[in-house]
């Protein structure tokens, strides 16, 4: 009896317990649903200890994998409205002997190539900060830019033609659009890092691109993604130990030269003056080589007149071990004296536009002729790379540029004639050492139903197609609609919904833009969109324009002003 009693009273207590428990696990769900409605005495510091508890369970490292934290789940606007470099992901940090690897859903406008994800290495984590620099910028179509150190020739792809139409780019647009991306950079000990992309389509097309680049070997460099009218949802970021801890050296397989000296005189031994050699290897790579490291199999007769030819060789692998030799040649004319020089031909710009008088003016030598007299009175052009040429003074009316011809035992000169008008204003420096976003025009105003137009000479470096003027769409208050380029680029939400239309031959396009007038026609429609035409005459008279229609804007407040990099711009109305 007394068992049984016992134990029904042990029966009744737990029953009784296991109801407590359902009625608080009942009332604990009703809490966490109407949370709103209640007020928690908690510490000031609940918020900072839970997100601290957060980043401790995603950064998990279990074994070899340290799984990290992602922030920012949705990378950039939805409907692909996110321009060029205006929004970015987290900062992913790689130290030295570690792999990031990343996965996301790559969504873009499927206008252009480049409207998919941009992978960017930098030094730091915060592109605002001083000191901030990037390695490199590489895109999802293959091509990519960055420090001395960037080489395209390393950028390797496998990208189909899947419709045979021997166009692999609209195929490429289509895969990449909901495309499931891959990313690893390996942050190598040898101070490396290596780059592989694998983009595998809803359309079942894999994708695969690889790059490698040096980087820091010892400090941490740090990965990020960046829009230009695409966006992305991020699924994975962890760490993994580093899988190359050797780089393969590769040998030269060609080199080439440039700037060899078309004419020598004779007595002068130097045939190879400013030249500069590039050697290109195995793995696609190329690097300009010292000169001390060239060997010259057959050195020219420079006492005698004549054509001459030089072998230069190459034997050095990339990690400088000794290798097979690489060869190439190049011919040169060894002349009498130079006693005369003439231009028989004037140069495409010969009226230059200035503003300030600070500094003098580069000459532009592109289309000058100069004939040379020799002591034989023999005559023969000779190449500008041969000449020296001084700088133009910035004052108006007639001005001179000296040319001269440094020989063997003496130096002749001429001079070329040139007219020097002072417009407006400027924007840039004369020796085209203006920064991209450091000298910007006054703004000008866009009234709604109106067009403003700029009018301006631009001279240029001509190294790349950006050395030119870009236009800048704003509020008063500054706020940026979008900027454009004079080559067919922009960003900015409001340049998301622009079409581009323009008729250049991009071929001669940065060699072109010196000497240029240009006309910079911004129109306010008045309907919240703004159109902007670049109407252009080279030097040469050649014309051309491009022209972007249809950029948002709030037509109530509509600013605009020019910016650029590398060149500079004299504004005449």
């Amino acid at each position: 009896m007394y068992l049984i009693k016992f134990n029904f009273m042990k029966t009744t207590k737990l029953i009784r317990y296991a109801l407590c428990v359902a009625v608080l696990a009942a009332f604990g769900l009703v809490s966490c649903e109407q949370l709103e409605t209640y007020s928690i005495d908690a510490p000031s510091d609940l918020q900072s200890r839970i997100d601290s508890i957060a980043d401790a369970k995603a950064s998990v490292n279990t074994g070899d994998t340290t799984y990290l934290n992602i922030i920012t789940p949705i990378v950039g606007a939805e409907d692909n409205s996110s321009g060029w470099n205006t929004v970015v992901s987290d900062y992913f940090g790689i130290p030295t002997n570690k792999l990031l690897h990343l996965e996301f859903v790559n969504h873009g406008s499927g206008v252009n190539n480049w409207n998919n994800w941009n992978l960017a290495v930098a030094n730091m984590d915060d592109r605002d900060a001083d000191g901030f620099e990037q390695y490199f910028v590489l895109r999802s179509d293959a091509y990519g830019w960055g420090n001395d150190d960037f080489d395209l020739g390393l950028v390797s792809q496998d990208y189909p033609d899947t419709d045979g139409d021997d166009d692999i780019w609209n195929d490429f647009r289509e895969t990449m659009q909901g495309a499931y991306v891959t990313l690893e950079i390996d942050h190598s000990v040898t101070g490396n890092a290596f780059v592989t992309a694998v983009a595998e389509g809803t359309n079942g097309t894999v994708l695969t691109m690889t790059y490698q680049q040096p980087v820091s070997a010892t400090a941490d460099i740090y990965a990020y993604l960046i829009t230009d009218g695409s966006w992305f949802e991020m699924k994975e970021a962890y760490l993994l130990p580093s899988e190359i801890t050797v780089v393969e050296d590769v040998a030269p397989v060609s080199i080439s030269v440039t700037g060899t000296p078309e004419f020598v005189e004779i007595g002068n031994e130097d045939f190879w003056g400013n030249a500069v050699a590039t050697v290109t290897y195995a793995d696609g790579s190329s690097e300009e080589v010292d000169t001390t490291d060239i060997t010259f199999s057959v050195i020219p007769d420079m006492t005698t007149l004549g054509e001459k030819t030089v072998i230069v060789a190459y034997n050095k692998t990339k990690q400088g071990e000794l290798s097979e030799p690489v060869t190439t040649l190049y011919t040169l004319e060894v002349t009498n004296s130079v006693t005369a020089l003439e231009v028989t031909t004037l140069p495409n710009i010969t009226e230059y536009y200035f503003y300030t008088d600070t500094m003098d003016i580069i000459f532009n030598t592109r289309g000058l002729v100069v004939t040379a007299t020799y002591s034989d009175g023999t005559t023969g052009v000779l190449s500008n790379e041969s000449l020296q040429f001084s700088t133009i003074p910035a004052a108006e009316g007639a001005q001179e540029a000296v040319i001269s011809y440094v020989g063997a035992t003496n130096t002749v000169t001429t001079t070329c004639p040139l007219t020097l008008t002072k417009g407006i204003g400027q924007v840039g420096a004369y020796d085209f050492s203006t920064g991209w976003w450091t000298q910007f025009s006054e703004d000008y105003a866009v009234p709604s139903g109106e067009s403003t137009t700029i009018k301006m000479y631009a001279y240029s470096n001509g190294v790349n197609n950006w050395n030119s003027p870009s236009t800048i769409l704003r509020k008063a208050d500054m706020t940026e609609y979008g900027v454009v380029r004079m080559d067919n680029f922009g960003w900015g939400d409001g340049y998301a919904t622009s079409t581009n239309t323009n008729d250049w031959n991009f071929d001669i396009f940065g060699a072109s833009i010196s000497g240029s007038l240009i006309e910079i026609t911004v129109t306010n429609n008045g309907d919240n969109t703004a159109d902007i035409r670049y109407d252009v005459t080279y030097a040469t008279g050649e014309t051309h324009f491009q022209e972007y229609a249809g950029i948002t804007v709030d037509s109530s407040d509509l600013n605009t002003a020019i910016v650029l990099e590398g060149s500079y711009i004299v504004i005449v109305e």
